[in-house]
Formats: C-alpha cells, sequence, structure tokens
C-alpha cells in the first residue's frame, strides 16, 4: 500500500484537478492520498481572517470567492448536472461553518491561534470531499477520512503541532481496517490533527506534507510518494542554473538540508517519521507520472563528488548581539532565545563568537525580533544591529564533513567569483556546508559554485 501526497501545485485550478482525477483513477486503487488545499485557498483563508477583523461587511466577498472558485473546479470535474449540485450542496455545511468562524472573529475582534487553525485548515477538508465525490461519481470506491474521525493526535500545539505517532499509529490501523480493500481510493486532508481534547492544530504552513508521512509511518506503508509538478530534486535552482540536473537518490538528511534552504520540493519535517520506520519518499512528476524522479532513502547512493546539489534561500536576515565575553556568562543565551520565542518568533540558526550572538531569523520576522530584544529590561548586552540584503547558501551531500577538500573547494569558487562570504556555518551537518552572501552575489555564488561540483 502507498500513501500519496498530492500538493496544491497539482490543484490549481480545474484542468489541472481533472489530471490528478485521471491519475487516481488509473492508479489509485488500494492507496491513501493525503491533500493539501486547491493553490491558492490556504492563502485566502487567511487573509479572510484579517479582513473579517477589520470589517465585517468583507466576510460575505470573502465567501463568494471561496464558493465561485470551487464551484468553478466541480464544473471542471463532474459533467452530469444533479451529481455538480449533489457535490456543492455537500460543500454547502462546510461553508456554513467556515461562514460562522469569520463572523465569529469579527465579532469578538480577536483571531485566536486556535481559531486560526480551525479557518484554515477548511481547504484541505474541501479538497477532500471534492476528490472522493468526483471519484465516486466516475463507479470507483471512493471515501474520504478526516484526521479526528480515524485520531491523528497531535501535540495540542496550535498552529506548529506535531504528531503523538505512538497513539496515532494506533488509531489509524484500527480506522482503516473497515475502509481500505484493494479497490477502495481513500482521501485524508493533510495539514492538521487533533489534540488529546479534540481541538483541531495545524502542522504549520507547508504541513501537509507531514502529515502525509505521519499517515505512512502509522500504517507502514510500502512507501511514501509525493506528487509534484517538477522532476524532483536537482543540482540546482532550475531558474538559476538552466542545465542543472535530476539527483536520483538522497539520504534524509540531504533532502531535510535542502528542504530547509529552499529546494521546495519537500517540508523540512517531512522525513522524521519515515525515517523511523525506514520508508522511502519518492518524488514523481504528475505531468511525466513514468519519470524516476528522486528517492530518498537511507542507503542512497553517495555522489562522486559528494556534493549533490547547490540550494540557497533569500528568506533570511541576521540579528546581531553584541556583548562582551558571551561564551563566559551564564544564561545570556537562553534569556535572549525565550524572548523571541515568546514573541512567536522561529529561530532558524545561531552562531556565537566571544562577542557576538548572530541569529539567523526570517525577515519578515527580522523588525520584530530587533525590537522584541530591545524590550529586555536590564540588557545583557551592549549594542545590536541587522543585516537583510544577505542570502543563505549551501552545498548539501551526506559526509561533507569527512571529506578533506570540499570546503576548499566550494570556497575557492566563490573567491575567485570575486565573493566576499559573510558567514559561516560547517560541522553542525554531516550532510551541508551554510554560509552567507550579499543577495545581490548570489546568482554568481550559485554558478561559481555548480561550475565547480557539476561541470
Amino acid at each position: 500500500m502507498k500513501v500519496i501526497k498530492i500538493g496544491g501545485g497539482c490543484l490549481k485550478n480545474g484542468p489541472a484537478a481533472q489530471k490528478i482525477i485521471e491519475l487516481i483513477a488509473q492508479r489509485g486503487e488500494g492507496h491513501i492520498f493525503v491533500l493539501s488545499a486547491f493553490y491558492g485557498v490556504t492563502d485566502i483563508l487567511l487573509t479572510g481572517i484579517e479582513k473579517a477583523l477589520k470589517n465585517e461587511n468583507d466576510i460575505p466577498l470573502i465567501m463568494n470567492r471561496l464558493r465561485t472558485f470551487h464551484n468553478t473546479i466541480i464544473k471542471n470535474l463532474v459533467e452530469d448536472g444533479n451529481k455538480r449540485k449533489q457535490l456543492s450542496k455537500q460543500l454547502s455545511t462546510v461553508f456554513q461553518r467556515l461562514e460562522r468562524y469569520f463572523y465569529g472573529v469579527s465579532f469578538t475582534r480577536e483571531a485566536t491561534p486556535r481559531m486560526k487553525d480551525m479557518i484554515a485548515t477548511c481547504g484541505e477538508r474541501i479538497s477532500a470531499v471534492i476528490l472522493s465525490k468526483t471519484l465516486a461519481g466516475m463507479g470507483k470506491e471512493s471515501c474520504f477520512l478526516l484526521p479526528e474521525e480515524i485520531g491523528i493526535i497531535s501535540d495540542g500545539k496550535f498552529m506548529d503541532a506535531s504528531a503523538i505517532m505512538s497513539q496515532t499509529s494506533k488509531n489509524m490501523k484500527a480506522a482503516l481496517k473497515s475502509h481500505m480493500t484493494p479497490n477502495m481510493i481513500v482521501f485524508i486532508p493533510g495539514f492538521y490533527g487533533v489534540s488529546q481534547e479534540g481541538e483541531i492544530t495545524s502542522f504549520g504552513r507547508g504541513g501537509s506534507d507531514y502529515s502525509a508521512a505521519v499517515v505512512a509511518a502509522s500504517v507502514q506503508a510500502d512507501v511514501l510518494e509525493i506528487w509534484k509538478d517538477t522532476e524532483g530534486f536537482m543540482t540546482a535552482d532550475p531558474d538559476n542554473i538552466s542545465h542543472c540536473r535530476l539527483i536520483p537518490e538522497l539520504t534524509y538528511e540531504e533532502a531535510a538540508e535542502l528542504s530547509y534552504t529552499g529546494a521546495g520540493i519537500l517540508h523540512p519535517r517531512t522525513v522524521e517519521p519515515v525515517k523511523m520506520q525506514g520508508i522511502d519518499i519518492a518524488i514523481k512528476n504528475t505531468y511525466n507520472p513514468d519519470a524516476p524522479g528522486s528517492l530518498i532513502k537511507k542507503d542512497a547512493k553517495t555522489a562522486e563528488q559528494i556534493v549533490k546539489s547547490v540550494s540557497y534561500t533569500t528568506d533570511i536576515s541576521v540579528l546581531k548581539i553584541y556583548a562582551s565575553g558571551i561564551g563566559a556568562r551564564f544564561g545570556i543565551l537562553s534569556q535572549i532565545t525565550e524572548n523571541l520565542a515568546s514573541a512567536g518568533i522561529n529561530i532558524k540558526s545561531v552562531i556565537t563568537s566571544q562577542t557576538c550572538i548572530s541569529l539567523l531569523l526570517s525577515r519578515n520576522d527580522i523588525e520584530k525580533g530587533h525590537q522584541s530584544i530591545k524590550k529586555i529590561d536590564p540588557k545583557p548586552y551592549r549594542s545590536t544591529s541587522t543585516i537583510i540584503d544577505v542570502a543563505l547558501v549551501s552545498i548539501v551531500g551526506e559526509g561533507l564533513q569527512n571529506n578533506r577538500g570540499v570546503a576548499a573547494k566550494c570556497f575557492t569558487a566563490v573567491s575567485d567569483a570575486n565573493v566576499n562570504i559573510e558567514m559561516i556555518s560547517f560541522g553542525t551537518s554531516n550532510a551541508a556546508l551554510y554560509f552567507l552572501v550579499h543577495e545581490d552575489k548570489l546568482d554568481t555564488t550559485i554558478h561559481a559554485l555548480h561550475d565547480m561540483f557539476f561541470n
């Protein structure tokens, strides 16, 4: 049995959804599909929360936009007019509940993390209903099961939950016994689970990949397939390097590192549940489903030159905190990180010296983080500063740490391209070397590294 995750990029509109329906009808029997919302729907829901807070009169416009969008997709998928009406009627219950949520936000003038999760996860529930009922209308055995029905249990943390695997596995095996047959196609909304108290808790943006991994590990699937509209992991971003190549095999750690630095193929947490069970992850292109794609596995082949890919992200900034003898002062780092955590800010990485703590944050968080640190009283530091116009570059390959000369080649290539390196992190992972460069030198850096390791 396979667990197959279908992302929003494969569900952009009616024609794209029709392509997916055809593939599922041909290849989906006896398998479980974990779904994202249709492309752009989660953004509509989240911006809808902000609009509802500001003006109650915007709510009918939000709901009309959502209904029109999904009804247009239904028209592409279901030819029979009566079946279309039945499907739209089934969705009306979801839309009515969603509308009440928006009015609740508007009335209370508060969008709690609990309410945000309840609203944000509606997109996945809608896509599960539409795809399941469309296939049933084609004569296929099909059903959808909600996470709250099959017991995907989380730790209860709103907007960034993690699954409790022991309970989830026990629940799912029991729930699926009465549903799985050789011909049945099962759909499960991704992106969320439920707490011990039954509260809906999302796994964070992009968390449907993680949901699929949780399901695959829980049912001990033969493989977790991720259906994308791309070939798989590449030696570089095709937008930067047109002649980049497909990576046929990666280790779990290599895939996680590439996902962290913006490869966009997987959510970084996806490997956690399946790694424990030794389940492979196969990246498949929906426009060329018989192509090999990329396979993520425990014993993936090592690249001849060790490095498998050059990756980067521009969603990075640096918060610098200066103080004397940081390494010898008890508790200063924990005081700073706890302050940022209480402000809801995620720290991507920490690099320290005896005189400076450098925190890598998302660009969207840098100003909020800087202001939060300034409020600490008494101040445990001398001064602070921020750097925004940088990019985080990485070379990724299992065994980097244990192979002499790879780092030297990397920095020689960058130096020969007349690029100055702002900051380096090496040794924390056996599969990645990270460094910062000025953003205006990013393209030059990527080309220099790809030429060094792949040409």
